[in-house]
Order: structure tokens, then sequence, then C-alpha cells
């Protein structure tokens, strides 16, 4: 890594980082702003034209949540998970990618499917546990709309605690244990809504959308599924991850942010067209993406762009509209507007500029 008075540039010719002015580069958010860029730079050459979306689910999975990406088949749903565990490292071997797992979600699916069984072991004349699918550290469910609610909600306890009950023990899963969740928001038949339970375990939900013009002709020209993503490999270790997570506690936030956010969330609950605002919960994601996603962005600061940026992602399917015609989206973009409107917009949110003025 070099570095000069307006720029890192990393030993890649991919990676090269702006230096923002009055940023305090500690040593270890510049590890993050590296290693995130490095991950959106490999998912990106995967997943052609679908940059802003990348960034946001890098941000989930460096704040420790889980994603629910909400799309069309064929958008790349399944190749994103996949290119994410190639880009992580796991265990004492820096070149071993991340634990996948993939859960193909079907009627027929039992809890046990998910989560691991007790098998009697006539050697030993006791109970062998066989690890389910969510014993690995990225788990794909894929169409998880399509099982019964008994099944969505054995995912529950291992989404909020990383941890499984089977047969009276608990047994923790990796401590990095991060869910991407797909559902087609088309085909409604043979399928089971999510339960608001179930969706609340979810920090996001995104949607990749089509691709444009120039990235449709990439994907054409190259099928990146094929070509790149078996050349990717770990830029990431698990280790260095979990330490980020910490880090990013040190991330500042501005009292009159903080205000902002909480007035935004309680505003949920009183407007006329939501039967169910956001919940305590609610305000405590969007802050923690905030802190992941400022380091992303090269800051160890919050900025009111990275609440507006992630409050849709991370509060729309937590809100139930009085009308199912009525768009949460432009719900949420008003109430943001109007809370915004009150804040002075020349605000400095550096930890600097709020200590100079107290």
């Amino acid at each position: 890594m070099r570095l000069n008075e307006n720029t890192v540039y990393y030993d890649s010719p991919l990676i090269v980082l702006e230096i923002l002015p009055g940023t305090c580069y500690n040593p270890s958010h510049m590890n993050t702003q590296i290693s995130s860029a490095k991950i959106i730079e490999g998912l990106s050459q995967v997943i052609q034209g679908k940059r802003d979306q990348i960034e946001l689910f890098t941000a989930a999975f460096f704040a420790g949540g889980h994603v629910l990406i909400e799309d069309y088949p064929g958008l790349g749903k399944t190749t994103l998970a996949r290119s994410l565990a190639a880009l992580v490292a796991s265990g004492t071997d820096n070149d071993r990618s991340a634990t996948f797992s993939r859960i193909q979600f079907t009627p027929d699916l039992l809890p046990y499917d998910i989560t691991g069984v007790d098998v009697f072991n006539s050697d030993t004349h006791s109970f062998d546990f066989i690890p389910g699918p969510v014993f690995s550290d990225i788990l794909l469910a894929d169409e998880i709309n399509r099982t019964t609610p008994k099944v969505q909600s054995a995912l529950l306890e291992v989404m909020a605690e990383r941890q499984v009950t089977q047969g009276g023990k608990t047994r923790k899963v990796s401590p990095v244990f991060f869910v991407v969740a797909t559902q087609n928001p088309v085909e409604t038949e043979g399928t089971y809504p999510l339960p608001a339970a179930q969706l609340d375990r979810f920090m996001m939900r995104l949607s990749l959308g089509y691709p444009d013009f120039e990235a449709e002709a990439i994907i054409l020209k190259q099928d990146p599924e094929k070509s790149i993503l078996p050349t990717l490999s770990p830029v990431l270790h698990t280790s260095d991850l979990l330490f980020s997570r910490e880090e990013q506690k040190t991330v500042w936030c501005h009292p009159a942010l903080e205000r902002m956010i909480l007035s935004f969330i309680r505003k949920t609950r009183t407007h006329k067209d939501i039967k169910l605002g956001a919940s305590p919960r609610g305000a405590l994601l969007l802050l923690h993406a905030a802190r992941a996603l400022a380091l992303i962005r090269g800051r160890n600061w919050i900025e009111d762009t990275d609440i507006f940026d992630l409050s849709g992602p991370i509060l729309a399917h937590r809100l139930v509209p009085k009308n199912s015609s009525s768009s949460v989206p432009l719900i949420i973009t008003d109430i943001l507007e109007s809370c915004f409107s009150e804040m002075n917009k020349n605000t400095d949110w550096t930890r600097e500029a709020y200590d100079s003025t107290s």
C-alpha cells in the first residue's frame, strides 16, 4: 500500500482509494476500507452494472446483518452469494474460501433439513448430531417463501443468535454466519409469505433489477459466472471481518443525526398511511449499517447521505401500509425529507467539528 497526500494506492490496479479531507486514518479503518473495496470490486466483476446494490450488500455483510434479495429469476442472486463466499477466507488457511451452503426451499422441506438432526449410532448406543446447512459461513436460502412457516421459523434462532438448539443442546454456528435469502416477487402460487418476525431478522431487503444495456452486453460477451467466478480468490479473512465489526463501534455519529434517526423511526409509527411502523431494532440496524457504510466509504463518521441510502433497504420490509396500494419506499422518502428539512443542511458531521463547538 502506498500513501500520498490525497490518495491511497493498494497493490492492485483495481483499488484506488480517495483520502477525504479531515479524515482520521486509523490503520484498522484503512484495512476495512481496503478489504471492502476489494470485495465490492470482485463482486462487481461478476454482477455487472450493480455497484450501488453491491455496496449496500457489502455493508450488511460487514455489519453482521442478513440480506433478503427479492428479484426475478436469472438476475444473479445465487451468483452474488457464491461470489462472496469465494472472496472470503476462513480457518487457518488464508487460501481456503469460506464454507458455503445452499438450501433450495420446497414445500416438503423439514426443520431438521436446515438445522441438523440427531441420528442413533448403533455402535456407541448414543445419538450423533449431523450438522445441517446452517453450520457454514455463508448460507443461500433460495426461494425461502416456497416452504412452510414452520420451516421458515427454524431460521429464526440461528439468524438472531448464531446458534442452534437441537435435542436439548445448544450449538454455535460460525461467528460470521451470513444468510442471503431470495424470493420471486411475481410468482405467488404455492408460496408462503414470510411472517413479520422472519422479515425482521433481515437487516436489508435488496433488489438487483435488470442490467442496463452496457452491462448486459458485457454479460453476453464474457459470461462472468463461468469466466470470472471460478477465478475469484479470498481477499478477506473472517478474523479480519470480526475485527472490523468491533472497529465499527468507534465510528462517530453526530448527536443531531442520532436525534434525526430517532425522529424518523418514530414518525413511521404515526404516519397516516402506515399500520405498523419501525421497531427499535430497525433503528439499531440502521445505525449499525450506517457505521459499516461510512467505513466502506472511507470515513470514520456517519453522514446524512448514509442514512438516506440505507433507510429504504433497511426499513421498507418492516413497515406495513394501511392500504396495499400504498408505496412504502415513497412514504419512507417523504418522512426522511421532512426530517432532513428540520436539520441544518450545512452541518459538519465530523467529531472534530462537533468537539470544537461544544
